[in-house]
């Protein structure tokens, strides 16, 4: 109240001597004239509403493809100017099911240390046969499925590097290696 007193009468009296008067610092002041001319607009201090903020979380959460958690939502929505709490994201989240896609176990899938007999190299890297079904290779990998994994064998011909069979089961039993 003092300093919009000062602000009216300052034509009349200089600042220096009303803040003396008024027991004011003239930092203080200063101070509140600067902060008054750089206030926010008159709209700023309006609480977005919880559907508008559903927006923007809905938009944030679809950007970075299922994988943001309420931590990273809210630090967007502040880096966007968007002034909220973290409890109104969290509970608004929570609320419409919006959860952070989990990142996924790693799964082992190869054991190098076994008992079983080891085919011998009989390529020497030499990857490049002459002619073709002189050489043949295969490899198995791992497809997760909602059902669960799949296993997969393909047979190459390493001359044309066409497929030349392949087998794909729930298992990973040697009947797999069979390709049709």
């Amino acid at each position: 109240m003092k300093y919009a007193w000062i602000g009216r009468h300052k034509k009349q009296w200089p600042i220096t001597v009303q803040c003396e008067v008024l027991s004011v610092s003239a930092s203080g002041y200063f101070e509140h004239q600067r902060r008054k001319d750089t206030a926010p607009p008159a709209n700023a201090g309006k609480r977005t509403s919880d559907e508008a903020l559903l927006v923007h979380i809905k938009a944030s959460h679809a950007g970075s493809k299922g994988e943001y958690g309420w931590p990273r939502i809210w630090k967007e929505l502040r880096t966007n100017g968007i002034k909220v709490g973290k409890d109104r994201i969290q509970r608004l989240m929570k609320r419409h099911g919006i959860k952070a896609r989990g990142k996924r176990k790693f799964v082992v899938t190869t054991d190098s240390k076994h008992n079983l007999p080891i085919v011998p190299n009989l390529l020497n890297r030499n990857f490049q046969p002459v002619q073709p079904n002189t050489v043949w290779t295969g490899d198995i990998t791992y497809i997760q499925t909602e059902e669960g994994w799949l296993y997969l064998a393909v047979v190459l011909d390493l001359y044309s590097r066409q497929v030349v069979g392949w087998s794909m089961q729930p298992h990973m039993h040697t009947s797999l290696e069979r390709c049709p």
